[in-house]
């Protein structure tokens, strides 16, 4: 049986980090689904839009070697996602290891038999500074 794992971003100001994360995403899975969350989805959570359209970040991802299928996230309610994706494993950055959030998600998960993996954030570059870098050439 192949093994199924799921990873989801924003993938937004698409940098190194991302395809850290997605490489050794890959090195832990047979299959790689990766979640790209909608403009919808990021407008809810963070009160502002990417600044990359959803349908050319889908498409980055999408043609990354190492990403086997790209889908649209539409929430963030990661066991709707293991219901329609039935993965294996899921990953996440380590910058949310121990929260409330993810220790409910860990057990809940652990329930249907998925592993999550937490892989060291790439804290030197992240698309929330290149954005804030993006906002002060605006503003300048």
């Amino acid at each position: 049986m192949k093994k199924i794992g799921y990873a989801t971003g924003v993938f937004d100001l698409f940098h190194v980090g991302h395809l850290n994360v997605l490489r050794r995403a890959k090195q832990e899975c047979d299959i790689l689904i990766v979640g790209v969350s909608t403009d919808e989805l990021v407008l809810s959570l963070k009160n502002r839009t990417p600044v990359i359209p959803f349908e050319e970040r889908l498409d980055i991802v999408a043609n990354i070697k190492c990403v086997d299928h790209a889908v649209a996230e539409h929430t963030v309610d990661k066991m709707a996602a293991w219901k329609e994706l039935q993965f294996h494993v899921t990953f996440k950055g380590d910058d949310w290891k121990g929260s409330e959030k993810w220790n409910k998600l860990e057990a809940d998960f652990s329930e249907v038999g998925v592993q999550v993996i937490f892989f060291p954030y790439t804290a030197h570059t992240s698309s929330t500074k290149l954005r804030n870098a993006l906002d002060l050439l605006e503003q300048g």
